[in-house]
Formats: structure tokens, C-alpha cells, sequence
């Protein structure tokens, strides 16, 4: 769907929110544009929306939650991560919140993940008074088909419990603590309609878009119109326990000792869970690579094994802008990276089931795959807009689908075949159910290759030449002889290895400049960090100049405070209105393509930058405004964790070998393919 041309008004409501004007749209006139780009948002404007990066982020490998600083649960769809918002605040405030803290106390104390989980503990204090609260969207072992998400990958021992769980325990002195429940269905369109439990006050079900859920605690409930309030003093010691639940018959915890089984036995999972995984040992981005691997776990949909690019929709690439897209679902072209950092940290089984939805997945009539699917592997993303919503500080549209499942980006081929390759090597065996794949999109990439696409950023503009798309294109021919090889096809190998051959020549023939750098497309000199993969994906040998210019020229010209841009929006026709903040993944990219060509000092310093912005908790959205320091896109982006586990590896691994005296050169890392297995 093209973006959407309606404004929409400036509106306030009781809690002081107010909704800016939406940005022009693409096809906006010139003096629209112009007067968007001298009225740019600050991202660290004053406003009611948390910080992206304040967030917490929950899971139950089904659907996801973030969690405030404030305790309100501001973003939770149920059942599944691409279902209609129950709470959605994140992106307006009216959308609906579950809060549960001190009365009166905004601000806590500290905030944390108990150590190897997606657990949260928040603490409080308020005069004598000190609380902790303890959330998590629980896990537990399966019992029982699962009725609510049903399963097409085996299931594991343990599953979701399709509930939210959370208690409070009073630490020292007393405190008023406040429950405030109020859903608001399908994305803020519909209040909640709410019912006590057989008269109950300690158990309400909100129903609301033909979904319903159950609120159960220990404390007294009083229903207020389309909310569900209640409070309690607590003295030291005492505790008290609240579950929303969507389970099946809506089961609940029946006490706060239950409640806290459950949040024992999720912790139980995820360190059990994270034990299974080889992060680095005893080096000082441990930490970093640990979150990573758990948040990437986190935005796994278990049932089928597809992982989701991010949590949300629409948190703004520009504070303001109309730079806002829908990321619940699963890119294609996330796959190469998906399968890297899994084996890399040991994760095999993730892998495969990873690789069994690639599989399973519905090709176009040409054999090839869509740019992305749903986590169901379901075909139509299309795109709307709701235009009843503020926005992520007045970031409008708010877009729910995404229009460019359908666009022509040729990038796809190259990324599946690159990690079908990759598993292969990995397993020492061909699945017999991915070769029919890999003729497909052998033959795809062999027949679209010379033609323009929308390339790997999926701009609106017009179709370009764009190299990176070659050089995913160059990587498909590539890797599926290298796959034709260990299949015993040497006829195949030979004529796919010869596309390839011919793919290399064009891109250095027509996509390299006057100065030997790379080009982001054919009619162009400007620069795309999307040419870094050229080193990464082993394009050119590390010593190659042209690749050691490509990497400098857009360390020193593409960046913004050293952090890396897709591309310069003034010199990019990508269809869309105002500048963008640079992109994580790029700068992570920078690292990796800095420690290939021997700038081991620079991608270092790079790596040290680049730990150190991580949000409080560890997390990373999709872009970094470095001019404020703030996180904007889409949250948690796994398309940032991936690459931060994988630019951490090769410096951690060429670490390694310097001191085993084996040479510095990333380039020998065990990140390039190994010889086929015969």
C-alpha cells in the first residue's frame, strides 16, 4: 500500500498527549518536503513515550511484551507476535496499558533481567518503603497439544503457557502499590468490555474484538468503566501476585506461591535453554553476545520456527516522520544472517527448525520465494494504515502489514542459498527436501540478475541496478554450485558456477567507480553500507584494494559520529520524505568488513562503541540517532543482535589467535565455508 497522504490534526487528550501533524507523504509537493526537513523532531524531543531503548523486552518464544520503566506492560499481542495489540500505548496512549507499581511512583530504582533469562525484576523505593516486582511471559513444561498456537515444528519440552505473570514482594517498611488494567483490542479500536468471575472480585475477564482474556490476582478488583483497578498496602514480607491469561479455559495461577512456580520454572527454561549455547567464554562482551542470543531466542515464533525481524510496527526511523514500518514478520534475506549467528553460538537445533520454515514456505509461480512471509508462512503481508492512532510521538502513519511483500528485490535468492549452504556444510549432509529449493532459486537468480529491483533497503523509488543486489545475485549462482557440488551434479555446478563468474565480472565492470570503490547502484557514485557485504559474503579476497576502499570510503563518508548510514537520503531516491538515523546492523556490518580487510585497531574501537550504546538492559532497536544518542526503529531488532554476534565473533576468535600465535587476520576465521563434505 503507498503511503498514506492524509494529515491528520493535532489532538490532545486527558493525559496530556499530543499527536503531531503527520509527515508529507512521497508523493507530497516540494515545498511540503522542504518544510518537513526545517521542522526535523528531535529524538529526544520532550514527550510522554518512553525512550525506545527504555523498554524491556519479554517472551515466550510466541508472542512478546515490552515493558515500561513506569511498570506498564505499553505493547502485548495475543496470541502470537503479528496478532492485534491487547496493550498498545507504545504507540498511542490510549491504546492501552497494564501497569503495576507503587501508587504514585513513576521512576523506579533499577530494573534488570535476573541473569540469563528474559525475566524481569524491577525494584522500587518510596520513603521506608522497597518493592520488586517480577514479570515474565511464562514457560512451563508442555503438558498437552498446544489449542492456542498450535505447533508444526516438534514441540519442545517446554512451551508457553499463554499467560503474563507478575508479583510483588514487599522488601522493607510499606507500600501503596496500584493495579490498573485497561486493554484496548484490535490496535486501540475497541475498549475492553469486562465481567467479574462468578462474582469473584480477584479474577475479570476483558473481552473485547472477539478476543477475550482473564485477569487473576489476590488483590480486590473494582471494575471502572472499560479498566480494572486495584490496590493494597504492602509490609515487609508480604506479596501479592497478577496474571493476565489467554490459555486455554483462560487458566490462572490460584496463588501468589503458584504465580511464582511459574516465574521460577521460566527462569529454570531460559538458563537451561541459554546453557545449550556456546557464547564466548570469560571475555567482556560475554554479556552483550548473551542478550543477543536470548533476544534472538525471544523473537523466535516456536510453532514453526520462523523468526520475527522485530517485536513492533511502526516506531519511527525519523522522530516524527513517516519512516514507519510493520516488522512482525520473517525477511527472507534475514536468513544468511539468522543461520550464521545460530551455529555460531551453537544454537544447531534453532537452525534447523529455522531451516525446515524456509522449506515449507510457498514459492511465486516462478519457483522463487517472497522477500518475507508471515511467522505462519502465510503469503499476503498487505499493508494499512491506521490513521486512529498518534503514533510513537506522533510518528504517523501507523502501518499494520507491510506493502513490500511483493516487491522485486533479487537479494533473495542469494540469501537463501547462502544459508542452505551454510547448514549443509554444518551438518555434513544435503536434506533431500531443500535441493527442489535450491534448483528454484538457482534459476530465479540465473533469470533476474541483469534486471533492475528495489534492492535490499526495499525503497520506493524507482528500480535501480543496485550492487548489492548483484552481489546477492553473484552469491545465490555461488553458493548453489558449491551445493551441486556435494550433491554429485557436475553439470549443474559447472553452468551455475559459469552465471556466477559472469555476475562477478558485470558488478566489477559497472558497479565499481573511478576510485575503485563500490557503488550502491549502476547509475551512481554515492556509497550503500549494503556493499560491505562484500566482504563478509567473500565477494573479493580480504587483500583486494578495491574491497579496502570500499570499506574506508564508507567509514569515513557514510557515517554520522563514527555509526554507519544506509545510504544518504539526499542522494537516494527511496520514495520517502526526511532523513534517518544511522543503522546498527551497518555500523556491526563495519566491523566485520574492518577486521576482514586488517583494520583490526578500527573495527575494534568500532565494537567497544558499539557494546557501549546498547540500551540499559542490553537491547538494540534498528537505528541509532547519533546526535541525541537515542535508539529509534523497530525494537528489539534481531537483524542488530544477529550482526552484533557476529562482529563480536570475528574479533573475539582474531583475539584468539594472535595470542595463540596463529596471525591476527579475521580473514582465516571460521566464518568462511568450509570445503564441501563428499
Amino acid at each position: 500500500m503507498s503511503v498514506s497522504e492524509k494529515k491528520q490534526p493535532a489532538r490532545t487528550d486527558s493525559r496530556g498527549k499530543a499527536a503531531a501533524v503527520a509527515a508529507p507523504s512521497a508523493g507530497a509537493t516540494g515545498a511540503a518536503r522542504a518544510a518537513l526537513e526545517r521542522r526535523v523532531q528531535s529524538a529526544a524531543a520532550p514527550s510522554p513515550f518512553p525512550p525506545i531503548a527504555d523498554y524491556a523486552f519479554l517472551s515466550n518464544c510466541h508472542t512478546g511484551a515490552l515493558l515500561a520503566p513506569d511498570g506498564s506492560i505499553d505493547w502485548l499481542c495475543v496470541p502470537r507476535f503479528d496478532s492485534p495489540s491487547v496493550f498498545g500505548s507504545l504507540l498511542d496512549r490510549e491504546g492501552g496499558l497494564f501497569r503495576l507499581a507503587p501508587y504514585g511512583v513513576n521512576v523506579p530504582s533499577a530494573r534488570y533481567y535476573e541473569p540469563g533469562t528474559n525475566v524481569m525484576v524491577t525494584t522500587w523505593k518510596l520513603g521506608d518503603g522497597w518493592i520488586q516486582v517480577r514479570d515474565a511471559l511464562t514457560m512451563g513444561l508442555r503438558t498437552h497439544e498446544d489449542g492456542i498456537t498450535p505447533h508444526t515444528r516438534p514441540p519442545a519440552d517446554y512451551d508457553a503457557d499463554h499467560m503474563l505473570v507478575r508479583t510483588v514482594t514487599c522488601l522493607e517498611g510499606e507500600l501503596l502499590i496500584e493495579l490498573l488494567c485497561e486493554p484496548a483490542f484490535d490496535y486501540g479500536r475497541t475498549p475492553a468490555e469486562w465481567a467479574l468471575v462468578d462474582g469473584s472480585r480477584h479474577a475479570a475477564d476483558a473481552t473485547g474484538a472477539g478476543v477475550t482474556v482473564r485477569l487473576a490476582t489476590d488483590l480486590d478488583l473494582g471494575i471502572e468503566a472499560n479498566r480494572v483497578r486495584a490496590q493494597r498496602t504492602l509490609g515487609k514480607g508480604e506479596q501479592a501476585y497478577v496474571t493476565l491469561s489467554w490459555s486455554e479455559e483462560l487458566a490462572c495461577p490460584t496463588s501468589v506461591e503458584d504465580a511464582s512456580r511459574r516465574l521460577d520454572a521460566t527462569v529454570r527454561y531460559w538458563r537451561r535453554w541459554l546453557g545449550r549455547a556456546r557464547p564466548f567464554a570469560d571475555h567482556r562482551w560475554r554479556e552483550a553476545v548473551q542478550r543477543s542470543t536470548l533476544t534472538i531466542k525471544g523473537l523466535t515464533y516456536m510453532p514453526t520456527g520462523a523468526t520475527v525481524a522485530a517485536l513492533t510496527t511502526s516506531l519511527p526511523e525519523t522522530p516524527g516522520g513517516e519512516r514507519n514500518w510493520d516488522y512482525r514478520y520473517t525477511w527472507m534475506r534475514d536468513t544468511t544472517f539468522t543461520l550464521e549467528a545460530l551455529h555460531l553460538v551453537g544454537l544447531d537445533w534453532e537452525a534447523d527448525e529455522f531451516m525446515q520454515y524456509v522449506a515449507d514456505l510457498e514459492p511465486n509461480s516462478d519457483g522463487g520465494l517472497q522477500i518475507m512471509y508471515g511467522i505462519d508462512g502465510r503469503r499476503d503481508l498487505t499493508e494499512t494504515v491506521r490513521d486512529d492512532l498518534s503514533g510513537y510521538a506522533g510518528a504517523s502513519p501507523v502501518r499494520v502489514g507491510n506493502g513490500a511483500f511483493d516487491q522485486r528485490q533479487n537479494d533473495v535468492y542469494g540469501a537463501v542459498l547462502d544459508s542452505i549452504l551454510k547448514h549443509t556444510v554444518h551438518g555434513l549432509r544435503l536434506p533431500r527436501r531443500l535441493w527442489p529449493i535450491v534448483k528454484a532459486q538457482a534459476e530465479c537468480a540465473s533469470s533476474v540478475w541483469r534486471r533492475p529491483d528495489q534492492g535490499i533497503w526495499e525503497a520506493r523509488g524507482k528500480p535501480e541496478h543496485y550492487v548489492s543486489s548483484k552481489l546477492m545475485c553473484w552469491v545465490a549462482m555461488d553458493r548453489a554450485s558449491k551445493l551441486a557440488e556435494i550433491r554429485g551434479d557436475p553439470q549443474l555446478q559447472s553452468q551455475w558456477a559459469a552465471t556466477a563468474e559472469e555476475i562477478h565480472a558485470d558488478i566489477l565492470e559497472h558497479g565499481v567507480s573511478e576510485r575503485g570503490v563500490l557503488r550502491q547502484h549502476y547509475g551512481t557514485d554515492a556509497l550503500d553500507a549494503s556493499t560491505l557485504l562484500a566482504a563478509t559474503l567473500r565477494f573479493l579476497p580480504a587483500n583486494d584494494k578495491r574491497l579496502h576502499n570500499t570499506v574506508i570510503a564508507i567509514a569515513e563518508e557514510l557515517t554520522e559520529n563514527g555509526y554507519v548510514l544506509r545510504y544518504r537520503t539526499d542522494e537516494t531516491d527511496d520514495g520517502m520524505a526526511g532523513k534517518e538515523g544511522t543503522f546498527l546492523i551497518c555500523s556491526f556490518w563495519l566491523v566485520s568488513a574492518l577486521s576482514i580487510v586488517g583494520e583490526a585497531q578500527r573495527a575494534h574501537d568500532l565494537m567497544e562503541r558499539l557494546v557501549r550504546i546498547g540500551s540499559p538492559l542490553g537491547l538494540y532497536a534498528e537505528e541509532f540517532d547519533a546526535a541525541t544518542d537515542r535508539h529509534l526503529g523497530n525494537f528489539p531488532q534481531a537483524f542488530s543482535h544477529l550482526a552484533l554476534i557476529e562482529a563480536s565473533s570475528r574479533i573475539v576468535h582474531a583475539e584468539q589467535r594472535a595470542l595463540e600465535g596463529l596471525g591476527p587476520s579475521a580473514g582465516a576465521l571460521a566464518h568462511s565455508v568450509p570445503k564441501a563434505p563428499r
